[in-house]
């Protein structure tokens, strides 16, 4: 079976290179020529651990390959998936689909025989339905069907996500459609890995439903955090007990700055959107998305509330992408603190393993670059940590302040323990403890 996967950011490339992984001929389409030609040295545009290794691996295998040419792969494929991005329009926060649909005709051009076309991107309510309709008005005799196939794939993890996922979710229109879908996945058969058939709506709304459950469950302890400072508890504590409910689950149970990334922030705004364009009440993610927004610029506040005039002082910040094992600002709360730290005249050096590119063109020259941890605490009056990498948690107390001119360190990812912490007499503050 040979697969044609248009766009190669992160949800395609990293489908691709599965695909190819599971024994298919996967040819990525993308626009951009000189990402094509680095893809075809095997050269990975994006951070994501063992990407480069599948990718490598597929290309010199000739299971795998790259190209500009969006009708030659459509044409040599038997299934079709779309991959581009959905990101929130601007002025109304609707998920943005004219790359999609404008995908869509470009395909439409060039189907000759039976072809599947297949929604991976994240796209709201209606969408196949739409893409199915362009694709008969443009080429009335295509013989096609289109299908839904959202990604979980979490960055740092993707790999792992693809090759051993929790479940797989399938919406389709017939029985043709549901036989090469599940041929696609025969790979996960043997994990007993749940494929869930479903009509192409409930497909497209499981991926939005998700991932705003989980933006309300990481909002949820957010504001148990800060309940657990008024009254004296604590929320290691308070998640952990939680967590034990096999009902709740221990996974987004870690308070921090507030959520941010390529998926929660938009999904759940795009739902909202949608909810009421259906005039349908959905109010609890509604002020879930208010939330998130209010805790991250609260944060500047918080550490205002700390260390008092912020005016001059020399400030090291450790962590900008939004999660660790990944180099994706978007939407991370490092912007908004940073930015917040900036007007209050503070003097911001910042170290990440990963994001330093990405942050150099969000932040220019309104900030310090380190090429180190080391090289970012040295001689800095505060430390500030927004990201939770294994390489800073490893981070010891005495280390630390010999670093430092000062011993003032807030950690908003609650990596340290208050109690090493108090015992080398730094002046320590964490969330909800």
């Amino acid at each position: 079976m040979k697969i044609a996967i248009i766009g190669t950011g992160y949800v395609g490339l990293v489908s691709g290179v599965c695909f190819a992984e599971f024994g298919f001929n996967v040819t990525c389409v993308d626009k951009d020529g000189s990402k094509i030609k680095r893809l075809k040295s095997g050269e990975v545009p994006i951070y994501e651990p063992g990407l480069e290794t599948f990718l490598q691996r597929n290309v010199e295998s000739n299971r795998l390959d790259f190209t500009r040419d969006l009708d030659a792969a459509v044409k040599n494929a038997d299934v079709v998936f779309i991959a581009v991005g959905t990101p929130s329009r601007r002025g109304d926060g609707h998920a943005d689909l004219s790359f999609v649909y404008s995908v869509s005709e470009e395909i439409a051009r060039s189907l000759n025989d039976y072809t599947l076309i297949v929604t991976k991107s994240t796209v709201p309510v209606g969408t196949g339905k739409k893409v199915k309709e362009i694709i008969k008005t443009i080429n009335p005799q295509a013989i096609f069907d289109v299908a839904s196939n959202p990604e979980f794939l979490r960055e740092g993890s993707a790999i792992e996500d693809f090759m051993r996922p929790d479940r797989v979710v399938v919406g389709i229109e017939t029985d043709r459609a549901k036989q090469l879908m599940s041929a696609l996945y025969r790979p996960l058969y043997l994990l007993e890995t749940p494929i869930i058939f479903t009509s192409l709506e409930s497909s497209e709304l499981i991926k939005y439903a998700s991932n705003a459950f989980l933006a309300v469950k990481i909002s949820y302890i957010n504001q148990m955090s800060d309940l657990c400072e008024s009254v004296g508890a604590n929320i290691d504590d308070i998640a952990k007990g939680m967590g034990l409910d096999e009902r709740i689950g221990n996974k987004f149970l870690h308070t921090g700055p507030g959520y941010g990334g390529s998926c929660f922030p938009k999904d759940t705004l795009a739902l909202v959107k949608t909810a009421k364009d259906n005039k349908t009440l959905l109010s609890l993610v509604e002020e879930t998305v208010k939330y998130n927004d209010l805790r991250k610029l609260g944060m500047v506040d918080r550490i205002h509330k700390v260390v008092g005039d912020i005016k001059n002082k020399n400030i090291a910040i450790l962590g900008l992408a939004f999660k660790p094992e990944t180099d994706d600002m978007r939407e991370s709360p490092s912007i908004d603190i940073i930015n917040g730290l900036s007007k209050l005249k503070a003097n911001i050096y910042v170290y990440d393993p990963a994001a330093m590119s990405e942050a150099k063109k969000i932040f220019s020259s309104k900030i310090h670059f380190s090429s180190s941890a080391q090289e970012c605490l040295k001689d800095k009056d505060i430390l500030v940590i927004l990201t939770e990498w294994n390489e800073f948690r490893a981070l010891n107390p005495k280390s630390i302040l010999e670093l430092m001119k000062g011993n003032t360190i807030i950690d908003l990812r609650n990596i340290f323990d208050p109690k090493e912490m108090s015992d080398a007499r730094v002046n320590y503050f964490s969330l909800g403890r």
